[in-house]
């Protein structure tokens, strides 16, 4: 009998060099990808990235990254208003795409690469990475098995004490600053996993002296009657929890919610049933890595956080900007 063979390694290009890059760069070297390229916007800033992870090819620009013939997969993790343009490159350079979130600044632009990557036969992923851990797949069967009965309500929180600096790129309205796309963008997107699309968007804010939004409350509500509440803020540091509460019972989500953490499952008596204790020691970021090159080897769209769904996210974000009247330049 023939030998199985390994299927033959994905390999992986950074597009953009900060603080995120380095963070999912990490995980994937950590944990046997195949990282061949990285590109910025200076050959300096690309060599030492390069030299700091042994990454052996550094692109002076990230159209010259597209062209790399030794690349399948650009990641992008550039600020929020250059996801679009970024993505596009890496797309109609022939590059599967993993798009760091928010997937872009608004629907428009989300529709635009969704589409290009469907016309060219190309996988493209937002970076949501929280949707792909383990105590996420745990929560998801929890739910399945009916444990909770039926699931009412999401109670979710992002609050951080980020930078004060008005030229700090969560305070500029250039670089697509404020709470919501950085920070918000969790909550909703949890609760997209939850429910689907809500039927109704409610939103209030609180701007910073720059014109972003400092801090946010939404309430998403459902067909079914089901209730999102949730709420970001870029200037005071939250508890980071996440609650879901059915008619049989319910899941507290520990500090911090969206990353490797435990939760607990009650029934609606108080009594716990489940403590969960994550396994994961490191950012967790190989997990959506993992589900973008299973697309990639398999042609499928997947079953967490499809390219539609990314849309569908774009839609609800644009309509909670309309209602706290936030824009950004170039809208």
């Amino acid at each position: 009998m023939p030998q199985d063979t390994a299927p033959e390694a994905i390999r992986w290009g950074i597009l953009g060099t900060g603080y995120i890059a380095r963070a999912q760069t990490a995980d994937l070297l950590a944990n046997g990808f195949t990282v061949t390229a990285v590109g910025s916007r200076t050959q300096e800033s690309a060599d030492a990235f390069a030299a700091e992870f042994g990454i052996a090819n550094a692109h002076s620009s990230y159209e010259a990254l597209a062209a790399d013939p030794e690349v399948d997969v650009i990641y992008v993790s550039t600020p929020h208003p250059f996801h679009a343009k970024n993505a596009l490159t890496a797309l109609n350079g022939g590059k599967h795409v993993l798009v760091e979130k928010s997937f872009t600044v608004n629907a428009a632009e989300a529709r635009e690469v969704v589409d290009t990557a469907a016309a060219l036969g190309l996988q493209v992923m937002e970076a949501m990475w929280s949707r792909f851990l383990p105590h996420m797949l745990r929560i998801r069967e929890i739910i399945a098995a009916g444990t909770l009965g039926d699931v009412r309500t999401l109670i979710a929180d992002h609050n951080q004490n980020l930078p004060k600096d008005p030229d700090h790129r969560i305070n500029n309205p250039a670089l697509g600053g404020g709470a919501l796309l950085d920070l918000g963008i969790y909550p909703v997107s949890f609760a997209f996993d939850l429910f689907g699309p809500p039927t109704t968007v409610y939103a209030a804010a609180a701007n910073t002296t720059t014109g972003v939004d400092r801090q946010t409350a939404i309430v998403l509500t459902y067909g079914d009657g089901q209730q999102a509440l949730l709420h970001s803020a870029l200037d005071t540091l939250g508890p980071n929890r996440a609650s879901i509460i059915g008619t049989l019972g319910r899941i507290e989500i520990d500090a911090v919610w969206y990353s490797p953490t435990t939760f607990t499952v009650f029934d609606n008596k108080g009594v716990e049933l489940e403590r969960y204790e994550s396994q994961v020691t490191n950012r967790g970021m190989q997990y959506q890595a993992w589900e973008l090159e299973r697309r990639i080897r398999t042609g499928d769209a997947g079953e967490v956080l499809t390219a539609k769904e990314s849309v569908q996210i774009m839609e609800a974000l644009d309509a909670i900007r309309e209602q706290i009247g936030l824009s950004y330049p170039g809208e």
